[in-house]
């Protein structure tokens, strides 16, 4: 990846998702050196970054960490694109992490990943902070192509607190 697309895409993160929602760019650049971390991007004919999604790929899931859309050109599809492609890389099982759905901005995000064919998870989930001094969030557990067991969903959330979160599981709740 090119530095700047990287620099592009870290624009595109801050004007997407709150501070305790993603890394420092420090943080987020390192990853870049992990085997298991892959970004996709979706780009205009001139090159610029319309959309992205940064997922974790390991044996047993897939985890999309980001998905983000230019805000200028949400609504045209363009995260459909990226995530229906996404979907259709590996028969493997996909997780997402979204805000309960106590309001109509939280339950449109879920419908959006409702109609890509993702299930809301019943499950307590507790995303570990992403940095020093923010606390822990509170989020809900989607799966693609169907609802998780209990222990699916336990054996999962290891796999996240070990290879993403970088912290133990007794941090749950």
């Amino acid at each position: 990846m090119h530095p700047s697309d990287f620099d592009e895409i870290y624009t595109l993160m801050e004007a997407s998702f709150p501070v305790s929602e993603m890394r420092s760019y420090g943080g987020q650049k390192a990853l870049l050196d992990n085997p298991s971390y892959r970004i996709f991007t979706e780009q205009e004919a001139s090159g610029r970054i319309m959309g992205f999604l940064a997922a974790w790929e390991f044996p047993l899931l897939r985890f999309v960490e980001h998905i983000a859309v230019n805000p200028a050109t949400r609504g045209g599809g363009i995260g459909f694109k990226l995530m229906d492609s996404y979907l259709a890389r590996s028969d493997k099982p996909v997780l997402l992490e979204v805000e309960p759905p106590a309001g109509e901005l939280e339950q449109r995000r879920i419908g959006f990943y409702e109609r890509l064919g993702f299930h809301l998870n019943p499950y307590d989930y507790v995303q570990p902070p992403l940095r020093t001094g923010q606390p822990d969030l509170p989020l809900r557990i989607m799966t693609y192509p169907r609802p998780i067991r209990l222990s699916e969903f336990q054996l999962y959330r290891e796999i996240l607190y070990t290879e993403v979160y970088k912290t133990a599981v007794s941090r749950s709740r």
